[in-house]
């Protein structure tokens, strides 16, 4: 140990060692989390590069490890993220709280969809990381649907089921949820400015929501309707 001189200046205390990356700061692991986010959504996660995402972060490498454990656990964070900003299962069950009718939940489900994907997020990185997801799963979605989607898919088949009064493991019901996840799956990965290219009257802003919400409603349930009739016909 270093002995002081008399009259000399007190020595600083030797600093102490940390794990923590050099730009520790208030807000870096938003920041990050928000710069991965246009990153994945620009390139994917198999052309991103950590050095990028810190850059626009600004912070240094090392943050993703000490944050994230790795730019694998940083990608994860995103899709958890993004998912939690659309249409989280918490979300959806507060929406269809206190309501004992059947249409009335599938309405409550429909419109937060379509307020969720015409808001805010639809300008963002979140639609484009999580199209990026529907249409070529990663390691990522695997956990996600573990945890969220499996109970989002029980809710809307026994709401599917209820409107059709069919058993729930009818294979008309799996039919009738997917046709009425389908328009909210395009909203979702569609690309904004080829739709409108295409359909030059179609409405996807948050000013169209309502009316685009009562209209997938309606024609979700003539569909449910006129499926449920053919099944049991043919039962």
């Amino acid at each position: 140990m270093r002995q002081q001189r008399p009259g000399s200046i007190p020595l600083a205390p030797p600093r102490r060692r940390t794990d923590r990356p050099g730009e520790d700061r208030p807000g870096t692991r938003s920041q990050l989390l928000e710069a991965a986010g246009h990153v994945f959504a620009e390139k994917g996660f198999d052309r991103a590069t950590g050095k990028e995402i810190c850059e626009r972060a600004g912070t240094n490498q090392a943050a993703i490890n000490y944050y994230f454990g790795g730019i694998e656990g940083l990608y994860t964070a995103v899709i958890a993220e993004a998912h939690q900003r659309l249409v989280p299962l918490e979300t959806l069950s507060r929406a269809i709280a206190g309501k004992t009718d059947a249409g009335a939940k599938l309405q409550a489900i429909i419109e937060v969809a379509v307020d969720r994907l015409t808001g805010p997020s639809s300008a963002s990185w979140v639609l484009r990381v999580m199209g990026r997801e529907f249409v070529a799963p990663s390691f990522a979605l695997d956990g996600l649907i573990e945890k969220q989607g499996l109970a989002k898919a029980r809710i809307l088949k026994s709401i599917v089921a209820e409107l059709m009064e069919l058993p729930e493991d009818h294979p008309a019901v799996a039919r009738g949820c997917l046709c009425v996840l389908a328009p909210c799956v395009m909203l979702l990965i569609g690309d904004r400015r080829n739709l409108k290219r295409a359909f030059p009257n179609l409405g996807v802003s948050r000013e169209d929501a309502a009316d685009l919400a009562r209209q997938l409603l309606h024609y979700a349930i003539a569909g449910l309707a006129a499926t449920a009739r053919d099944a049991r016909s043919e039962g």
